[in-house]
């Protein structure tokens, strides 16, 4: 590290001591399985949906006797919320069926999360209820269950702990707002969150990104959804005597230093702007990040009694053989698996492409067979997109055809000796022209007498050529249905 950031990180320590800046930090990231308390696909529809109902927010009091002060803003806004449904979408999205026994593979990832995180897996937890007061869910609430608490992350500025993880239900996706009514898709509502809540232990802006970029390579370690909107972040954030403030909307972690820092000079104004009596009776609020580095007013902050029982599912048993299933299956870090393929020969662009595309396993199986990296690299990706770039078609629709079975038969005949590595993309293109492999790999070897005749040929027709000039003239006529090697072997024994 250069000195210029070491200075620099020390400057923003010792800033942050002066103000005394508390923050926390919530990450939530979809997983990729089905919903979690129900069989229905995690999968978003752009076509037209099926059906539609309509409910409005009602602030009632809970069984303490009080209305949530949250709830009560949003009911007196008069909205009605509209839910659109597909053929994909069952009764416990329309809250009209009980939910389902919480999905196995969705609480595994979450532990392997937990794992991770240097956390304590709770044995027992109580599914709960989070009131929902915005309209995303036909029920009105959120379910959420604890599961694994006290970890740490290590930073540069210091250990930042992880308070808890927790696994819950997604909400429903909001595709239009009117100002008496929203619209939603219920395709997202169910899909599993895990969601991780740190200590307020983050002191300025450079830490949070840290921290936030250390707990987002672990999660892509694991079976996570990738894209836009497959993960959310939010922050607490508060300076000394000012009420803590939520920070909803970040997608990008290049935001949270201008957020944070112009949420730590908002709250200064604002405790100059104030009498200290004022201050002390200001409540919390939940705001929304802006692109360009603002903030906005959403709500007042939730009262902490909006979590209650979730009376139809069963308390939540974490036993030890399904932690030990966990460990069994335990994920690779990312960055392991990046140092392992760097070793390898490949490229950083190599290595990010394989993880993006989620064929590292193909990769690792293919390298079995055949034990050159950066061939099966060619083979697996490069190859591939040249041939749907040339013939004008979608790589999916190439890889269809080229599918994982063409690929490794193709890997092996080059491992065998039968092809040259220089015969497989001539190979897989006539594979992609609607020829069979096995005719392919059979034209590729053609009886070699019958070759051998048509190369003496060629050389008395041309004679006085290198064994260059003769090996170009040999690979443009037979065009990959003679190998390198064999041809190289015709030419010395007949230049005798």
């Amino acid at each position: 590290m250069s000195r210029e950031n070491n200075e620099k990180k020390q400057e923003n320590k010792e800033k942050s001591k002066n103000q005394e800046v508390k923050i926390g930090l919530e990450i939530h990231q979809q997983l990729d399985t089905r919903k979690l308390f129900c069989n229905c696909p995690s999968i978003l529809r752009n076509d037209e949906p099926s059906f539609e109902i309509r409910r409005k927010l009602h602030a009632v009091a809970g069984e303490s006797g009080e209305i949530d002060i949250a709830a009560e803003y949003e009911a007196r806004k008069g909205r009605e919320f509209i839910y659109q449904g597909y053929d994909t979408t069952c009764l416990v999205e329309l809250d009209e069926e009980p939910p389902e026994i919480i999905n196995n593979e969705a609480l595994i990832i979450a532990l392997h999360i937990s794992l991770l995180l240097n956390c304590e897996v709770l044995p027992v937890a109580q599914i709960m209820r989070k009131t929902v007061i915005d309209g995303s869910n036909t029920s009105g609430f959120q379910r959420t269950v604890l599961i694994a608490r006290n970890g740490y992350v290590d930073t540069s500025f210091g250990r930042v702990r992880i308070e808890n993880i927790s696994l819950e239900e997604d909400a429903a996706r909001i595709i239009g707002q009117e100002d008496n009514k929203k619209i939603f898709r219920l395709d997202r509502l169910g899909i599993p969150l895990v969601e991780i809540g740190t200590a307020p232990d983050i002191k300025n802006a450079e830490q949070c990104k840290e921290t936030a970029l250390l707990i987002g390579d672990i999660l892509r370690s694991c079976k996570v959804k990738r894209g836009i909107g497959t993960i959310r972040q939010d922050i607490n954030i508060s300076i000394k005597k000012h009420p803590r403030v939520e920070i909803k909307g970040f997608q990008d972690v290049k935001l949270f230093i201008p957020i944070i820092n112009n949420e730590i000079t908002r709250q200064n104004e604002s405790l100059k702007n104030k009498k200290i009596k004022e201050i002390k009776e200001i409540k919390g609020e939940v705001r929304n990040a802006l692109s360009d580095g603002r903030t906005e007013f959403l709500r007042p902050m939730p009262t902490a009694s909006r979590m209650y029982p979730e009376t139809d599912l069963p308390l939540l048993k974490t036993t030890r053989e399904l932690v030990n299933e966990a460990k069994r299956t335990f994920p690779r870090l990312r960055q392991e698996i990046k140092s392992k393929l760097a070793k390898k020969g490949l490229t950083e662009q190599e290595i990010q492409i394989l993880l993006k595309e989620k064929r590292l396993e193909e990769f690792e199986n293919l390298l079995k067979i055949f034990n050159e990296p950066r061939f099966i690299f060619k083979v697996l990706i490069e190859i591939t997109k040249e041939i749907a770039s040339h013939e004008n078609k979608k790589i999916e629709e190439i890889e269809k055809i080229l599918n994982l079975d063409i690929v490794e038969s193709i890997v092996k005949e080059i491992s065998n000796g039968k092809i040259e590595k220089s015969d497989v993309k001539h190979v897989m293109e006539e594979v992609v022209k609607g020829k069979s492999f096995e005719e392919v790999i059979k034209l590729e070897k053609l009886d070699l007498t019958e070759i051998e005749g048509e190369i003496a040929k060629l050389i008395k027709e041309k004679p006085g050529l290198n064994v260059n000039a003769y090996m170009g003239l040999i690979m443009e006529k037979f065009k990959g249905k003679i190998g390198g090697k064999d041809a190289s072997e015709i030419l010395k024994k007949l230049l005798k």
